[in-house]
């Protein structure tokens, strides 16, 4: 079949990832949560006479704002609370450091911290929004004329971001009413385990199998995320949180199953997508599952398929709980992780751009080359957003960045001069914070509603309007970022991709060895919930290295050919570990491996490791199986 070329497939990547907006529905509770979060506290602070403190907690509401994303409300209390508090102390630190350190010093201070929350940024998501908000809030912190003092802004701002996250956890999802509501981000995310397992046995066989799959990756991270938030107690408390669990649970064998057909390539009836399609509705419905209609047992793989599928209604049935198989990370952990090379190269690119950006401010400030003004912390905190080598590829953000400040300065320009104030801009705060949500799908359109929110709030203050300097200190913010990051630095480009990709590598040898012989990395797990724990952990790997991969594929090509080849090695390594799954189904079933097996294992094994050389990737890919190696599960299961 002939692929047709579309038109941002004929143009270079850095650009055409600038064109790309994401699509899906519109989130209607978080545009609701977003209309009632920032113009609400600037109305009480306006009406109570704290103005300033008001601009600090909306500030705060729009950054929360930001990082509202579909999910669970115990997922959310990480991911907007862990910010959030970073933030508060960036406030605090910068309110220090910008009442008793002169512009050097200044200088200095911040840019330490751009290489602290820059290694953080390594670690994960989370990490890395909390990082961004520590910048950020230190430099409003070091340049916003506020009257209160540091501790009453980091309340403020604690308080703004705390409103979005309590409208998180207390209003319903809209449709979402069927039993304990508090569990709705939860359910949906099972539901879509099972939809996306049944559309994988619907591509069995075709071209669409390899998409399906990953599909079925990123449904399973986002359910393991969404059900292992922050919690009081250690286990699930509620009848219907313990029923969650083992509905997910009971989802990992039918994954596996599902994986293994798919790798035979053969196709497969109707029939045996129409249980895990009911198992998503009953989900949804929060309702047993009645009859499921069972697939012909004429292969190992559809026999593990028929078992999974009579495991999973005996838990909706029971719902008495099950193990999320994932592993926590600890202390040392992270703080290898931000020690590496990935956190390395993010530490000192943050730093340098944002202390770069720092500098200049300072230095234009003070020299009052367009006149002195009070919003120079405007320049590093920009610079901070357009930095991040995890938020996207640079070019890309600072063409949309430029695009979308000069847009959103121009909209607040005719607006200003037609609303009242302040009521008017008020609810034109509002108004933005309803839409960031669904602007967050292309970083031009969040840009623009940022502008237009900043700028009315810089108005409500009691400050002129300030749409030419945003402009100006936005542009001049892109080109310091430009410039500083691709400037040569030490060690080799590309090593949070290098990280990421020796990572899913180590997963992938784990799980190997463990499906041959049952004994390496299950600590202190046995059986098939060792052996699922480690397939999660190759396969959410193998995501992340995928999306590390991607973005630096998008960089302008003087970059983005320090990771060429990368993307081949982690095609193998899916590869390796889908065949490892179904290596591990067979095992199940007969004991043995087939010669395909056989041959499929070596194969992949050495063309990892020929594509690991050509790419200079240090981390060993797994090596081959030894022949006559074993595995102490029910029967002896030999390779040889």
């Amino acid at each position: 079949m002939r692929r047709v070329r579309t038109p941002l497939a004929a143009l270079p990547p850095w650009l055409s990832h600038a064109l790309r907006a994401q699509r899906g529905p519109v989130p209607w509770n978080a545009v609701t949560r977003g209309a009632l979060a920032a113009g609400p506290l600037l109305l009480v602070s306006v009406l109570t006479g704290r103005t300033s403190l008001g601009v600090v907690a909306a500030i705060a509401a729009m950054l929360a704002g930001i990082n509202d994303r579909p999910g669970s409300r115990r997922a959310a209390v990480r991911r907007l609370g862990t910010p959030a508090l970073a933030g508060a102390a960036g406030l605090l630190a910068g309110t220090a450091a910008g009442d008793h350190l002169g512009a050097v010093a200044l200088t200095v201070v911040l840019t330490g911290l751009g290489v602290l929350a820059g290694a953080m940024s390594a670690v994960g998501p989370v990490a890395s929004a909390a990082g961004t908000q520590l910048l950020v809030a230190s430099a409003i912190g070091a340049g916003m004329p506020v009257p209160e003092a540091g501790w009453a802004r980091a309340l403020a701002f604690l308080a703004g971001a705390g409103w979005l996250l309590a409208l998180r956890l207390v209003l319903p999802t809209p449709g979402s009413m069927a039993g304990d509501f508090r569990f709705d981000g939860e359910r949906e995310a099972v539901a879509a385990v099972y939809d996306a397992v049944a559309e994988l046995l619907d591509a069995a066989g075709t071209d669409r199998a390899v998409a399906r799959r990953a599909a079925l990756t990123a449904a399973l991270d986002h359910a393991q995320d969404a059900l292992a938030g922050p919690r009081l107690r250690p286990r699930a408390g509620s009848a219907a949180e313990r029923r969650l669990h083992a509905q997910y649970a009971a989802a990992l064998p039918l994954a596996e199953a599902a994986t293994a057909l798919a790798w035979a390539g053969e196709p497969l009836s109707g029939r045996a997508s129409t249980g895990p399609r009911r198992l998503a509705a009953a989900v949804r419905a929060h309702t047993h599952t009645g009859p499921l209609p069972a697939p012909t047992r004429s292969a190992p793989a559809l026999r593990a398929l028929d078992d999974a599928l009579l495991h999973a209604a005996d838990a909706f049935d029971q719902g008495d709980g099950g193990a999320l198989h994932t592993r926590r990370r600890g202390a040392r952990d992270l703080l290898r992780a931000a020690s590496g090379a990935g956190g390395r190269e993010f530490g000192l690119r943050i730093g340098l751009s944002f202390g770069a950006a720092v500098a200049v401010a300072q230095a234009l400030n003070h020299a009052q080359w367009y006149g002195r003004h009070t919003h120079w912390y405007w320049l590093p905190a920009t610079a901070v957003f357009l930095v991040k080598p995890d938020l996207g590829p640079l070019v890309s953000r600072a063409l949309c960045r430029a695009a979308g400040t000069v847009l959103g300065a121009l909209l607040f320009a005719g607006l200003a001069a037609v609303l009242p104030r302040p009521e008017g801009l008020v609810a034109l705060v509002a108004l933005c914070g309803a839409l960031i949500p669904v602007s967050t799908r292309h970083f031009a359109a969040q840009t623009a509603v940022v502008t237009v929110l900043v700028l009315s709030l810089v108005m409500v203050g009691g400050e002129p309007q300030a749409c030419v300097s945003r402009i100006a200190e936005t542009l001049l913010a892109c080109a310091i970022v430009l410039i500083v990051g691709h400037l040569p630095m030490p060690g080799p480009r590309g090593g949070q991709v290098r990280v990421r990709l020796a990572a899913a590598a180590d997963a992938a040898h784990a799980y190997l060895t463990h499906v041959l012989d049952g004994t390496e990395g299950t600590e202190g797990l046995d059986g098939r919930a060792a052996r699922w724990t480690l397939r999660r952990e190759a396969y959410r790997a193998l995501a992340e290295a995928r999306t590390a991969i991607a973005l630096a594929a998008h960089e302008l090509p003087a970059v983005a050919r320090h990771t060429e080849g990368t993307d081949e090695v982690a095609a193998v390594l899916e590869r390796l570990v889908d065949t490892i799954t179904a290596c591990a189904v067979h095992l199940d079933d007969t004991g043995r491996l087939t010669a395909r097996h056989r041959e499929e294992l070596a194969a992949l094994l050495g063309e990892a490791e020929a594509k690991r050389r050509r790419v200079g990737l240090r981390a060993p890919v797994p090596g081959p199986p030894a022949a006559g190696r074993s595995r102490p599960a029910s029967g002896t299961a030999s390779v040889g």
